[in-house]
């Protein structure tokens, strides 16, 4: 691979240093959060308005190239990528996380998947211009934060939600010590002192030695932090979770793929399950554990903070309410609660524009 790819924040300051190769042109374009390689050497990126093609200025020979390449790409970030791995997950310090798999699980070379992570560290009033969310909300997402509420960010791949996830992190007190849990670091180092940045590790070819996401959570709780933040919840580790944000520790994060936030509720039982703890436990566990479920989405191609809402129980079971909704063009629409929710987080909202 030949040149040196980076990126540089609002600084200047590099934010890695990865031989991409071929791709370098394009890795190095501040606009694009995601690359794919096909396994026919078609070259795939996101700039913000969805996945289009890309032509390379010297373009992948043959599947047999783009396989060499993904082998040496994930070689660079220490994962083994081979005919008894063929598949392989993995993630630079700084949050590039890339993610391969090659023949004969796909038909011919490798498939190759590259998410860059938000480069300018972007702060709430950053997304706020760009549109992700109404002006009007951005005094809720601050007094979230600040009055420690803890938070369910949802939605779908590529929605924003670890950039979302970065940017509330911003608005939290220098001196708090925070705890990050992750697979791969996506996160990265979030510019201050006092945060511990955990990942998991795989076992060893005897088949120990593995750390997982619960152990990971466990371990936290001895670590005296001010927030703990899990990256992104998809199994039995959410019973951890959801333990350590009911004994005492507000203000924790994290987000989970779900389709909205009246979607939370069966999303959370069914990671339950696989810890094997019964929909009626996992119900009072999550109805305790979080004070805001914010939901995100692509409308028209754009990332959107389109629900505000919480988890309630009714008649014993769990329930995600919508309290704010927005789809991204007209004036949010509020529920009758939405006054409660806010003054409870001591929140002085802005001139809405919409009832």
């Amino acid at each position: 691979m030949a040149a040196v790819s980076t990126r540089a924040n609002e600084a200047g300051t590099a934010l890695r240093t990865i031989f991409f190769g071929l791709l370098d042109d394009v890795a190095s374009d501040p606009q694009v959060t995601d690359l794919a390689v096909t396994c026919d050497g078609r070259v795939w990126a996101d700039r913000g308005n969805g996945m289009r093609e890309t032509v390379l200025h010297v373009p992948f020979r043959s599947p047999q190239v783009v396989r060499e390449y993904a082998v040496q790409l994930c070689a660079q970030l220490g994962r083994r990528l081979d005919d008894a791995c063929p598949i392989a997950d993995a993630a630079s310090p700084d949050g590039i996380r890339v993610h391969a798999v090659i023949a004969p699980l796909v038909p011919q070379g490798a498939a190759i998947s590259i998410r860059f992570p938000d480069r300018t560290m972007a702060s709430l009033q950053h997304l706020s211009k760009l549109g992700v969310f109404p002006a009007a909300w951005l005094p809720t997402f601050v007094g979230l934060v600040r009055k420690h509420a803890t938070v369910l960010i949802t939605g779908g791949t590529g929605v924003g939600k670890t950039t979302l996830l970065k940017a509330l992190l911003a608005q939290c007190d220098v001196n708090e010590r925070i705890v990050t849990v992750e697979e791969v670091r996506e996160l990265g180092e979030l510019g201050r002192d006092d945060h511990v940045s955990l990942v998991t590790r795989e076992a060893n070819v005897e088949g120990v030695g593995a750390i997982s996401l619960a152990d990971l959570v466990k371990a936290t709780l001895r670590m005296r932090p001010d927030r703990v933040v899990l990256g992104e919840c998809r199994g039995a580790e959410i019973v951890d979770l959801l333990r350590a944000f009911n004994s005492g520790h507000h203000g924790g994060m994290t987000t989970v793929h779900a389709d909205g936030v009246n979607r939370v509720p069966s999303r959370l039982i069914s990671l339950g399950l696989l810890a094997g703890v019964s929909p009626q436990a996992l119900t009072m566990l999550a109805a305790g554990a979080f004070d805001a479920v914010v939901h995100l989405e692509r409308v028209n191609g754009q990332r959107r903070i389109t629900q505000i809402g919480e988890l309630r129980v009714a008649h014993g079971e769990l329930a995600g309410t919508p309290l704010a909704v927005w789809n991204g063009c007209h004036p949010p629409r509020y529920a009758a609660e939405w006054g409660h929710f806010i003054e409870r987080w001591g929140i002085v909202p802005r001139a809405s524009g919409g009832g």
